[in-house]
């Protein structure tokens, strides 16, 4: 019984967060739009700040927002009191996060700033509080309950004030249309970085080159497979690629072939075999691969054959 009730609370706080999610597209406004092209516009860069859990909230507004080509910084509504308003230059956009909007910090903050004369934008869950009537933009953030059963954890009205930022995110990163080239300059590092860098050149050039010649005898074909590693050896003629020969290629002759002294490699190849220029990004590899069924693809570059690339490679580069 406990068991069950602890499915039925996750399922319920998964429904309860969908939903006021859900209700936050119909929050959207002119000062949603508004906010944006202020951002789009300004010179200068977002400076995002929050107190309690909409501070951690804030903090995952900015790497956002970094990622995705619009320069932000951090600044904890507390400390900014306490000398870090020197965070915020001229031309700055201030967003400020709170759920209730009435906060202490916030009340000394608001002055500040607008005292500085830069724009502010208020993610809120109450329009009519300090920060949302002091706001030059507000956001509604409005939640009609927290997931907590107490409806006092911050939970639900956390998770909108996070969706507001990154419809701002995605809404700035379209006026930019920032590519996945731009957001491969700030991502060189993981797997997600791999994905976005790496091409098959620099996998097929850690591996063997494995190749025969079209009158290359059966034998000289399986001794070149084993011997190379890849499961498959390319079937080549003054650097050309004629065809493929694989392992199961080998297993389906041996299977229906009782004399193979007289075969050779063209007698077994498949001919138009799947081919790969070395500049072709690892990650579209291996989506040929997948949408062909197969585990190694050829690599030519200019033209000539250049090596193979293997399921394996990618697996090891953490690829898939």
């Amino acid at each position: 019984m406990k068991n069950k009730n602890i499915l039925q609370t996750a399922k319920e706080t998964i429904l309860i967060e969908a939903e006021a999610i859900k209700s936050l597209a119909d929050l959207v406004n002119d000062d949603f739009e508004k906010a944006v092209m202020c951002i789009y516009k300004s010179e200068g860069r977002v400076i995002v700040t929050g107190i309690g859990k909409s501070a951690n909230i804030a903090s995952k507004i900015v790497a956002t927002m970094n990622s995705t080509g619009t320069p932000a910084v951090f600044m904890h509504a507390a400390d900014a009191i306490h000398g870090d308003l020197g965070n915020i230059q001229k031309n700055d956009v201030v967003i400020c996060i709170s759920k209730s909007g009435n906060t202490p910090e916030i009340k000394v903050l608001l002055p500040l700033i607008k005292n500085y004369g830069n724009k502010i934008i208020a993610i809120t869950g109450n329009e009519q509080s300090f920060l949302g009537e002091n706001a030059d933009f507000t956001l509604s953030s409005f939640v009609e309950k927290e997931a907590c059963p107490n409806n006092l954890a911050p939970t639900t009205s956390t998770t909108a004030q996070l969706v507001i930022g990154d419809a701002l995110a995605i809404c700035l990163l379209n006026l930019k249309d920032f590519s996945s080239k731009d957001f491969a300059k700030y991502h060189p590092g993981g797997t997600l970085g791999r994905k976005l860098y790496l091409r098959v050149k620099e996998l097929a050039d850690n591996n063997e080159v494995p190749k025969v010649e079209k009158g290359a005898p059966v034998k000289d074909v399986i001794i070149e497979i084993s011997k190379k590693r890849l499961g498959t050896t390319a079937v080549v003629e003054n650097g050309l690629i004629l065809g493929i020969i694989t392992d199961g290629d080998i297993r389906r002759m041996l299977e229906n072939t009782v004399d193979i002294s007289n075969l050779e490699a063209k007698d077994i190849m498949s001919s138009n075999p799947i081919i790969v220029e070395s500049d072709t990004m690892a990650v579209h590899a291996l989506d040929i691969m997948q949408k062909n069924n197969i585990t190694q693809i050829l690599v030519t570059e200019k033209g000539k054959y250049s090596g193979v690339v293997h399921f394996h490679d990618l697996l090891k580069e953490g690829i898939i």
